[in-house]
């Protein structure tokens, strides 16, 4: 359903919509912990940890970048993660194998993706983090992975993807994402096009449809967990149509943020942040 609270607001934004630098200069918090789930350099995970005893409610975060190493990684939500941290809630922040690191792509970037959450139910009585209060959160292309890590026990046995007992993810909230690979293909700029789909899913060798059957949300709908999807008003890279065509066909809610863009979805400060605070904590119960 539309979220209609969200869109009440002027339909301009009040000053220029927020670019990179706006976010990347502010002062820097550091992670509690970074903990290995495989061989390769980014193959880690950054825990940020409340001050307390817990048990800790948690969001497991991923980022976006295109899907691509060289132009994000796990850094570009360190502030979100601390913004979270200091409101009690502890942050699985997940990096990943970009297509254009070895390794990366298909079957790459999604196994790494599933090892670091699942190591994520391993770590959890170490570091007192509450499974039970657990919300999946991923920004553009992260916001694809965290629904397709929701959704993980829908893969056919026959995917190299597939994984006895993934881990359940009960809540997902995904913001400015991309969940639907056929259509991303068809685009010719932002985050598309059928080079890095390629890359990303192998179509070009398993052809349609099998290989959007185990990497797009859209074809492994119904999702087991409840979906809340997050667009902004003046999002380039997943303009609000995107996201409402997809909550369409999953039967998600939709939040659509007014006179934002892109970088205000994880930047703490903004209205996007703000509701998406709020978002989160609904999710968690609390």
């Amino acid at each position: 359903m539309i979220d209609a609270a969200a869109l009440l607001g002027g339909m301009a934004p009040a000053a220029p919509v927020m670019d990179w630098s706006g976010l990347l200069s502010r002062p820097h918090e550091r992670s509690d912990a970074r903990i290995a789930y495989g061989p390769d350099p980014l193959q880690y995970v950054e825990l940020w940890l409340p001050k307390g005893r817990g048990p800790f409610p948690v969001v497991m975060m991923i980022h976006g970048g295109c899907w691509l190493s060289d132009i994000a990684g796990a850094d570009i939500m360190d502030y979100a993660a601390a913004d979270l941290r200091r409101r009690g809630i502890a942050v699985w922040n997940i990096e990943y194998r970009g297509v254009d690191r070895p390794g990366g792509g298909y079957p790459g970037t999604f196994a790494d993706v599933a090892a670091a959450t699942d190591l994520l139910r391993k770590a959890a009585p170490r570091y007192r983090l509450s499974l039970d209060h657990l919300v999946a959160f991923g920004h553009s292309a992260g916001g694809h992975l965290v629904l397709w890590a929701a959704s993980r026990n829908r893969l056919p046995k026959a995917s190299p993807l597939w994984r006895a007992d993934p881990l359940p993810i009960s809540a997902v909230v995904s913001t400015g994402g991309l969940p639907d690979l056929e259509v991303i293909r068809t685009l010719p700029d932002g985050c598309g096009g059928p080079v890095l789909m390629d890359r990303l899913t192998d179509v070009g060798r398993r052809g349609d449809p099998a290989a959007w059957r185990d990497t797009s949300p859209a074809r492994m709908l119904p999702s087991p967990a409840r979906q809340t999807l997050v667009a902004a008003e003046h999002d380039p890279i997943s303009p609000p149509g995107m996201t409402t065509d997809y909550a369409h066909k999953a039967g998600a809610r939709v939040a659509i943020i007014p006179g934002e863009g892109h970088v205000e979805l994880i930047a703490p400060g903004s209205r996007a942040w703000a509701r998406q605070v709020a978002l989160i904590e609904d999710a968690l119960g609390r």
